[in-house]
């Protein structure tokens, strides 16, 4: 509805209004809880329609005693697998008849400590908490016994008593530096994103495969997550003869990296082969496609809400789900120059 200052939801109040009837008959109605002539019945469908009424679900859950919200702590939302996994959250609640609220969530003690009451503020049914950083980890520890609580990562096992959701990201790294070990390479360089005190599958997946092949591991490049500090990177190695193949810790630091290489004459991948992670869409139009880990994020949110769904409705037995991501190989891998 409209007033000076914008837009108002319209109110039980404007229906009854809108319709002849009392707010109670409106209530009646849309609960379906009494009966009510047919006639009136209908003209309270038509305000509905008319005014585009929608209930208050909070309100609604707190009556019935059936809550219907869930609550998504995150420490970031615009990154890739944060937004994905999100969505896949929101689609299987969606489906399921309930609703996401998401809240950012701070690094620093106070900061992080009002946004995990904010989110408990509201009349949730239960938590997902991404835990793909060290915000995610600590809001987790924040979170009040007897609430029901799912954690999404990545990673191959947990400890402790929350379910979890997880991409084995330590086995997928694993095999993808393995693959480039096998087309010839004599080792395989690493650049990793940040970490936020978070311990990292992919490098440790990376680790373990040069280890298992007895090469001993080159020192770790850190970048950030973006294409930015990938092309950095790309300048820096451009000039070097030992570097021939680089897995990376996203496909957006590969994309900088290649770029830069490309930049300074050196070719993808006969000269260096790069693999990325994530399979982002947009990795398949680049020159030369990308080969890359690719991780099902939504598929990950899914999987988080269906544990999630299982405990609000009693479930003593759930089990934490655990997928191992499969390399998908294309245009920017080879064997190395003779």
């Amino acid at each position: 509805m409209k007033t000076q200052k914008g837009y108002r939801a319209p109110v039980l109040a404007d229906v009854a209004r809108e319709a002849g009837v009392s707010v109670p008959t409106v209530s009646r109605v849309l609960n379906g809880s009494k009966y009510v002539a047919p006639e009136l019945a209908e003209r309270v469908h038509r305000a509905v329609a008319t005014l585009g009424y929608r209930p208050n679900e909070a309100a609604r859950s707190m009556r019935s005693g059936r809550r219907t919200l869930v609550s998504v702590l995150a420490g970031a939302t615009a990154n890739y697998g944060y937004a994905r996994t999100i969505q896949g959250i929101e689609i299987a609640a969606r489906h399921a008849g309930m609703s996401v609220t998401i809240t950012v969530v701070e690094h620093g003690d106070d900061d992080l400590k009002r946004s995990v009451d904010l989110a408990l503020a509201q009349p949730i049914a239960g938590a997902i908490v991404l835990e793909f950083d060290r915000a995610g980890i600590n809001a987790r520890h924040l979170l009040p016994e007897g609430l029901p609580v799912v954690v999404a990562g990545g990673g191959s096992r947990r400890t402790g008593g929350v379910p979890a959701a997880l991409i084995d990201e330590r086995t997928a790294a694993r095999e993808a530096t393995a693959y480039l070990l096998r087309l010839g390479h004599r080792t395989v360089h690493h650049i990793a994103g940040p970490t936020s005190g978070k311990h990292s599958g992919r490098t440790d997946g990376w680790r373990a495969a040069l280890t298992a092949a007895g090469t001993d591991a080159p020192p770790v490049m850190n970048a950030d997550w973006d294409a930015t500090s990938g092309y950095r990177w790309g300048e820096r190695i451009a000039g070097r003869d030992d570097v021939t193949a680089v897995l990376c810790g996203n496909d957006e630091i590969a994309i900088g990296l290649m770029r830069a290489l490309t930049d300074r004459g050196v070719r993808v991948p006969e000269d260096v082969s790069v693999i990325g992670f994530d399979d982002q869409p947009l990795v398949t139009m680049w020159q030369p496609s990308l080969t890359t880990v690719d991780q099902d994020f939504e598929d990950l949110g899914q999987r988080a809400f269906g544990l999630l769904a299982g405990l609000i409705d009693g479930d003593n037995e759930v089990t934490s789900s655990v997928v191992v991501p499969q390399l998908v190989v294309r245009e920017s891998t080879a064997a190395p120059r003779a």
